[in-house]
């Protein structure tokens, strides 16, 4: 079981080791997902994730597109996308992530038998630059009409 806190982490990044940890067949735990950060320019990733908004099916609404507007879903969608979900080993794999929003600890206690002072919480390495154009999925939720 990995940990893995998003706080202030480049959301791509903090994905892509969680995809790579589940496929190799750990479980992976995300926390503080509205905290991470994607980069580039804010107007840009809210015009393109608004846009996304648009995509619609013309016939029954219950057959999809889901758009992800709460953070940890958000940031889950993300993992799968790097994940081959298409085939059984991906999606297991999915099934192998949980995100939260927050840190809760009793939460984690409870589900997965995890005692945060105890257990080591993997944070990524920090990029050597700061980022100047940057946004947090929470920003990025919350445009999109996230509640929680």
């Amino acid at each position: 079981m990995i940990v893995i806190d998003a706080e202030k982490q480049v959301l791509g990044r903090v994905c892509s080791i969680a995809a790579k940890k589940t496929l190799l067949g750990e479980e992976v735990v995300i926390v503080n997902a509205e905290k991470a950060i994607v980069s580039g320019s804010r107007d840009n990733i809210l015009k393109e994730n608004l846009a996304s908004l648009e995509i619609k099916n013309k016939g029954n609404y219950r057959k999809g597109p889901f758009h992800m507007k709460r953070a940890d879903r958000y940031v889950r969608r993300r993992v799968r996308g790097m994940l081959p979900y298409s085939k059984a080993r991906g999606r297991e794999a999915f099934k192998r992530v949980q995100v939260y929003i927050g840190t809760p600890a009793e939460v984690l206690k409870k589900n997965h038998d995890i005692d945060l002072g105890k257990t080591k919480v993997l944070k990524p390495a920090e990029s050597d630059k700061k980022l100047r154009r940057s946004i947090t999925v929470a920003e990025i939720c919350s445009q999109m009409g996230g509640k929680w």
